[in-house]
This record gives C-alpha cells, structure tokens and sequence, in this order.
C-alpha cells in the first residue's frame, strides 16, 4: 500500500540524517511534489527525479532572481540570499545578458597556466594541513577538510590571512545566525563592505592572483563594476568553502564505509579524478540547489505551476535515481556512463568546478597515504550532519589516524 506521505518529513532531523529514503519515495510517488517549507511557511514544489531535475535546471522558464520573478510569499519569507545588499546579485542569481556577460568575464580568469599554478600550491597547502592534522590529540578529519580549501582561496585570490578571516566570520555568520546576536542583512553587509576593501587594496597592491585578475577582466570597453566584483569575491568564497569541505568530508566517510573502494583508490591513484566524479555523484555537497521561480504560469513533470512559484532541484536525489545510474546508492570509483549532476548543470552550472575537483583530487587521497591505518574514532551512527536544507554537510568526523597501527 502506497502511503500518502514520505517515510520522513522533509527538513526535520530525521531527514537531515538520512534523507535518502524520503526522496526514494518522492522520486516513485511523487516526483514534482508540493509542500510546505518550513523555513518561512511558503508554498514550494520539490522535484527527485534526475530527468527532472536536469530538465528544471536548464530550463528557461525558470529564474534564480528572487527580486523579479518569487511568490510574494517568498519575498516574505526571509529567504532571499543576500536581501538588499550587493550579495542579492550575485552570479547565481543573474539571468542573461548580465548573467553572461559576467561569466564571460570571470571564466577569462580560469585558465590552464593559472589552474596549473594552484595544483602546486594546494599540494603545499595540503601537505602542511595533514602536519596539523596529525599533531591533534583528537583529531577531527573536518577540520582538515575546512582548512584545505579556505587556505587554498585565500591563497589563488591573493588576500592576507587577517582579512581572508574577516570575510569568513561574516559569511559565517550570514548562514549560521545567531538570532540573539547578528542579523543577516548585517552580516551579508559585511560581506559586501569587506569585499570593497579588499579591492581597494588589490587594486593598490596587484599580483598574480585571482582578485587582481578579475579586477583587470576586460572585454573589449566591457568589465565588471564594482558592485559585480564585490558580489564575483563573495559568491567564489562562499561556494568554494563549505562545498568543497562538504566534499572532502563525504568522501572520506564514504571510503572508511567501503574499505574495498579505499583499497582500490590506494592502490590505483590514477583513478583519483574517476573517484571524485563518484563521490559528487554519491554524496556531493549540496543537497538542492537554488530555488528556481516560475517566470509565468507553466506545466513543468505533468504539474501546473503558478507564476512565481518556488521550485527545489534535488541534487542528491538526482544522483541516487536508479532511472538514471544502475545500483545507485552502491560507491564505486570505477563507475563509467552518465554524467552527475554534483556539480550543477545548465546557465548555473559551478563557475569553480576545475578547482573544486583539483582540490578534493590532491586532499583525499593524500590523507589515506598519509594514514593509511585512519578509522572512525566513535560508532559509525554517531556521525550526524547539519540540519541544512541546501548542503550536506558532516557536523564532524573524529577518526583515529593510527587505528590498527603503531605511530
């Protein structure tokens, strides 16, 4: 008998910890499913199935921009990122032409010679990060995962460390607020004022650096005001921190559940940029991507959608869809075929990728040939993860980096 609701209740704890069930049943029942959500008590619709949700992020009739094109309800409803700040406009929320105006401009920075400069120096970063790791007295294999890429960032963009945590802390606080003490207008604020610091200070001070190129990004009579670079520094530093973390934590997890999978990678590392597309697929960063709204009234998966009606693309759902990879929720660093959807898709689709798997590429197997004897440090049903409705993200990973080893 085919129940009439999802075995847990989307965006409560027993979802957050395991939400694999609940989209199982969404993907067989219900695939563009409507509901509450709970965060602001609006009317929004979830979409499971990889055809879906590949379909709903390249689609057109469908807008990132909140301002123009959400229910009232949502503007309402505390969720629009960045509400009257510069952060509002960030690349994720643009459509085009600014969205590819601006994207033209950024990609410019990507190139192979700069990407091959961060292949060192993420080798370096990561090195001296397993020094530390190795030197706690209970080690929690998250803090190396956090410190990897917040190094790396701070490093390619060029920015002093004093400043680099300045911009972290308001992050921070903008999606971990404390009702008691910040607000979250006040912290994207930051964000923003932080930003326009640190350019005044690259443009005084250039280097071969990332902020300094996207200062200098010209095309043609065209380049990025200053507005638009605040928002370019504040989207790389907000995706490239706990994503790539998130990331990196998963799959460590994922590899001391599949000892197999861990042996495999240790003995074949040439399989390392395979294994990553495996651990984004399996596990990946984010849950759901941005809210999409409906431009007008529109049929999207055989459902009538309103004008403005807020719509979740479920990635984690997506990459678990048996419809799509055969014996999905089965890690396997060999996997061939389909492309995943970690990584987005579409106008959207991660401006950071190259360095997103560089990173995770050098720091996941470097911390299994550094510890080759590493276990969990506490039960396997004691790891938990954030109750975020956006990412998947570990709460911690305590391990015991010599378990089963001398020292």
């Amino acid at each position: 008998m085919v129940t009439s609701s999802p075995p847990s209740a989307l965006f409560e704890s027993d979802y957050y910890q395991n939400p694999y069930p609940a989209f199982a049943w969404l993907r067989d029942n219900s695939p563009v499913h409507e509901f509450n959500f709970p965060i602001g008590d609006f009317r929004s619709w979830i979409v499971t199935r990889f055809d879906d949700v590949h379909a709903l992020l390249g689609d057109p009739r469908f807008s990132t921009n909140a301002g123009d094109y959400a229910s009232p309800e949502f503007q309402k409803s505390g969720m629009v990122l960045g509400a009257g700040t510069v952060v509002e406009r960030i690349l994720s929320t643009l459509d085009p032409p600014d969205h590819t105006r601006q994207r033209k401009l950024a990609m410019g920075s990507f190139t192979p010679r700069r990407i091959a400069q961060w292949r060192e120096s993420t080798e370096r970063i990561v090195e001296a990060a397993l020094d530390r790791l190795g030197k706690q007295e209970n080690p929690d294999l998250m803090d190396y995962a956090g410190a990897v890429p917040a190094e790396v960032i701070g490093n390619i963009f060029g920015i002093s460390l004093d400043r680099y945590n300045d911009i972290i802390n308001a992050i921070d606080r903008a999606f971990h607020p404390d009702d008691e003490t910040e607000n979250v207008t006040s912290a994207f604020e930051d964000i923003a004022q932080y930003g326009r610091e640190l350019i005044v200070e690259k443009r005084n001070s250039p280097g071969d650096d990332l902020l300094t190129s996207l200062i200098e990004a010209r095309d043609g009579n065209d380049r990025l005001t200053e507005d638009e670079l605040v928002a370019m520094l504040a989207q790389m530093i907000m995706a490239g921190l706990d994503t790539t973390r998130n990331l990196i934590g998963s799959a460590v997890l994922a590899l001391l559940d599949n000892p197999d999978q861990r042996r495999l990678l240790a003995e074949r590392p040439e399989l390392a940029p395979q294994a990553i597309d495996e651990f984004l697929r399996y596990e990946g960063a984010f849950t759901m991507g941005l809210f999409r709204f409906a431009k007008e009234d529109l049929e999207f998966g055989g459902v009538s959608l309103p004008a403005g009606a807020p719509v979740i693309a479920t990635i984690l759902s997506a990459n678990r869809d048996p419809r799509r990879f055969t014996d999905p929720d089965r890690l396997d660093i060999t996997r061939e075929g389909p492309r995943n959807l970690g990584l987005g898709h579409g106008l959207h689709n991660c401006i950071g990728a190259a360095l997103a798997r560089l990173e995770a590429e050098i720091a996941i197997p470097a911390v299994l040939r550094r510890f080759p004897q590493m276990e969990l440090a506490i039960p396997r049903d004691e790891i938990t993860y954030s109750e975020s409705w956006l990412l998947r993200a570990l709460t911690k990973l305590p391990v015991d980096l010599h378990a089963g080893g001398s020292r």
